[in-house]
């Protein structure tokens, strides 16, 4: 859809530009800024007319429906075909804002830790991240990622940090600092203490 939208979008900007140079002009029976407004201006009637009747909604499709009217009602093709691209192109952007918008929360969601690797009654076991308590001792080894927020007890590393802090280079963590849900421990073992749930860490 959105490729279509783009095609429509540029067939309609070159017709604009045809119109106001005045070309084809003299071949054409027709402004040819009337390309513009059947191939951006359709979708945007349709989609008012489809908003007001079945769900009873005024959108901007409403308001720019009566722009497009009134410029090709009083013979200002031109006008209504620049109104419709624009909108179009508005379109277009709030696609692509929405589509990466979606890409980086499915991104967060991949990062977000299933298990925790947790001390509990003096036995080592694997948990789900879910179940993990504060004050639990957690035990994070190389390549890991830190399930919770927690506080280092034991042990010494780095810590890549880009995905809550962007910075580039990985931080070195020791026994006292604190360390973050979705960051990824780069090099060696360490020992932390929860400090909250998993579903109220920085990642979630």
């Amino acid at each position: 859809e959105a490729k279509i939208t783009g095609i429509c979008a540029a067939l309609s900007a070159l017709a604009l530009v045809f119109s106001i140079t005045g070309l084809f002009s003299s071949f054409l029976p027709f402004d040819i800024a009337w390309l513009a407004v059947l191939l951006c201006g359709i979708p945007i009637l349709v989609g008012a007319f489809c908003g007001l009747v079945f769900e009873h909604d005024i959108k901007a499709d409403v308001l720019v429906s009566l722009v497009l009217i009134a410029s090709v009602f009083i013979k200002e093709y031109f006008a209504a075909g620049e109104v419709a691209l624009i909108m179009q192109i508005g379109s277009l952007l709030e696609d692509f804002t929405s589509a990466r918008a979606k890409k980086g929360i499915e991104k967060l969601v991949k990062l977000s830790p299933q298990t925790a690797c947790i001390f509990r009654d003096g036995v080592e076991k694997v948990v789900p991240a879910e179940e993990v308590r504060v004050g639990d001792q957690i035990l994070v080894r190389a390549g890991e990622t830190i399930p919770v927020d927690g506080l280092i007890l034991s042990g010494e590393t780095s810590i890549d940090q880009s995905v809550m802090t962007g910075e580039s280079i990985p931080v070195d963590k020791k026994a006292g600092d604190k360390v973050s849900s979705g960051t990824v421990n780069q090099f060696g073992t360490f020992t932390m203490k929860a400090t909250a749930l998993c579903a109220d860490s920085s990642l979630q």
